[in-house]
């Protein structure tokens, strides 16, 4: 199976070997009508390759760029392979991306053609298209209202589905025989954590090289069954999704099932019973707080088992075991593990987790409670995972692992983490400057600090660029504190400040559901924004802030905190669509606020 990536020479030609041996085997699912409803291999290889020659048809060539607007869902599988099938460079797009979003992407990359899946996606991205006048084609996924277009010209996507599957297949073999690992697979724009999205240019071999290292740990450490089920939640417009959510198990011969959203991923989850499932660090915080709180509810013998599996784990993760928790462990396995993997499914062998920082502590809940969780490390730039953690080299929560096959680690002299390998961007697309100084004699400079410990997993310890550098010239990594504030019940969001000033401060997001609990309570109305001003209220987040200040240094600890306005979210552009948090955003509009808690 890892030769048959190894020697690929592009991401078609292994979706093609992966779909001949398993044509009618069911491939994509999405829930439609009310029920699950399947895709085969087979007839997404005719899709593809009927959408790949229709897209030449419309006068596409080799090398041009077509930008994809979508939800995940099948057809956005379809359509990414199908314009690497053409020869074309997918450019995908955030769902959430305003009209400005959409026209930077357009003008930057020049894309040619769009793929939009519904009204609602064409309304903020039809202005771009008018303003930009550089796509002369949008094809529609489902049926769009044809608005006057300009100087492009709509197509339905069953006009896109149109001719003769077999003489399409022909022509895609013999296009894509031209197609090395060295060329351009997509542009992925970079979620902007810190300013305007810049072009990552991915290669087929840097996902191919990413595939094969994740392809192995899941043979080696978990076995590869023929029913292999991923449920792809994450958008598959960043680089996490797209390699871990969709290539990965193309590479395997795996399904993918796509979820219906966020409020539906619990019933999903249940439905689909997948076996591989990519997360971010949010959901897995999201998903931690409600079985406690679920579990708490229920007390008694449920919430014995809970804070006796934790008790357990906990002295696992730091290396100690005590007499009796071998037996512990035992009863927990059998009254209390499988009714938490039911809620996943039943059949979960590994969770991952990446995009952003995981907290140890919530990587331990999961391990207590018979879910194996594996934290990945990377960035768009480097296809995008450089490291994972497998069983086989030991779980440590604390780190992200060894780096994965065929990747090389080097650390810097100022701590910053180097990468090198296939996987590495050959650049930022129409960017040199930039290009230049991110990659240095073969070396992608991260822009992450870090060490390698004594069984070579990667431990990160912040962003180069995120790193707090007190008045007095201490270093404080400021997604630490925030992992650990946003742990506590009463803390939803948080953002800590302080560089060149005597100590940390925090902007504080109340949790909602807590707040409610508490003004109950207490006897209060219940108004998030009068609430912040009631001194007990204040005096009860406190609290929360307080708990983590005695696990914290003295330079780490959180001297003065102020509330936000509101909950950092897309919308007011305060959190990336991987719900990293956007601190230049933050700290510009509350940099009054937060200046104030130095005079208090």
């Amino acid at each position: 199976m890892l030769s048959e990536i190894d020697s690929a020479n592009n991401l078609v030609e292994l979706f093609l070997t992966r779909a001949d041996p398993r044509a009618a085997k069911p491939f994509l699912g999405a829930k439609r009508d009310g029920s699950w409803q399947t895709i085969s291999w087979g007839e997404a290889v005719d899709q593809v390759c009927l959408l790949a020659e229709n897209l030449r048809k419309l006068g596409l060539n080799s090398g041009d760029r077509v930008c994809l607007v979508s939800e995940n869902r099948p057809e956005w599988c379809i359509a990414d392979l199908a314009i690497m099938a053409a020869g074309c460079i997918t450019v995908p797009a955030y769902i959430t991306n305003t009209e400005r979003d959409h026209l930077h992407i357009l003008d930057n990359s020049g894309a040619k053609a769009v793929i939009v899946s519904n009204e609602k996606l064409l309304k903020p991205l039809h202005t771009a298209l008018q303003a930009s006048g550089v796509a002369e084609h949008v094809i529609g996924i489902e049926d769009l209202n044809r608005q006057q277009s300009g100087s492009f010209e709509f197509h339905s996507w069953a006009s896109m589905l149109q001719g003769d599957p077999a003489a399409t297949r022909k022509a895609v073999e013999e296009r894509i025989a031209h197609i090395g690992r060295g060329d351009t697979a997509c542009i992925i724009y970079t979620s902007g954590t810190g300013g305007a999205p810049r072009g990552v240019l991915q290669h087929h071999g840097a996902i191919l090289c990413n595939a094969a290292g994740a392809a192995e740990i899941l043979i080696e450490d978990f076995g590869i069954a023929d029913d292999e089920r991923f449920l792809s939640f994450l958008p598959l417009s960043h680089a996490y999704e797209h390699t871990g959510g969709q290539f990965l198990p193309i590479s395997v011969g795996a399904q993918i099932y796509y979820a219906e959203g966020l409020e539906k991923l619990a019933s999903n989850i249940e439905e689909t019973r997948p076996t591989i499932m990519v997360v971010v660090p949010r959901l897995f915080e999201v998903l931690r707080s409600r079985i406690m709180k679920q579990i708490e509810k229920q007390g008694g013998l449920a919430e014995k088992l809970m804070n006796t599996a934790l008790g357990v784990g906990e002295r696992k993760a730091a290396g100690v075991r005590k007499f009796g928790d071998g037996t512990k462990d035992m009863v927990v396995s059998r009254l209390l593990k499988p009714k938490i993997r039911q809620k996943f499914g039943g059949r979960i062998k590994a969770m991952v987790s990446g995009g952003a920082p995981l907290n140890p502590e919530v990587g331990v809940f999961f391990d207590s409670m018979g879910l194996t969780m594996l934290q990945g490390y990377g960035q768009t730039e480097a296809g995008p995972v450089i490291s994972c953690n497998r069983p086989r080299a030991g779980l440590k929560m604390d780190t992200v692992g060894p780096p994965m096959r065929g990747v090389e680690i080097r650390i810097a002299e100022d701590g910053e983490i180097l990468c090198r390998g296939e996987l590495v961007m050959h650049g930022y697309w129409r960017n040199d400057a930039e290009t230049a100084r991110t990659i240095r004699d073969g070396w992608l400079h991260t822009g992450d600090i870090g060490h390698l410990d004594e069984k070579g997993r990667i431990v990160i310890t912040d962003r180069k660029k995120d790193m707090i550098v007190n008045d007095k010239g201490d270093n404080v990594a400021p997604q630490k504190l925030e992992g650990m504030l946003t742990l506590q019940p009463e803390i939803a969001q948080a953002m800590v400040s302080g560089d060149k000033r005597p100590y940390i401060v925090g902007l504080i997001v109340p949790d909602a559901e807590w707040a409610v609990e508490w003004a109950k309570a207490n006897g209060k109305k219940f108004d998030l924004k009068s609430l912040q001003d009631d001194p007990e209220f204040r005096g009860a987040v406190r609290a929360g802030i307080d708990r983590v200040n005695k696990d914290l240094s003295v330079i780490e600890k959180i001297r003065q905190f102020a509330f936000a306005d509101e909950a950092f979210s897309i919308d007011n552009e305060e959190l990336t669509p991987k719900q990293s948090i956007r601190r230049h955003k933050i700290k510009e509009r509350y940099a009054d606020r937060l200046d104030g808690l130095y005079k208090a």
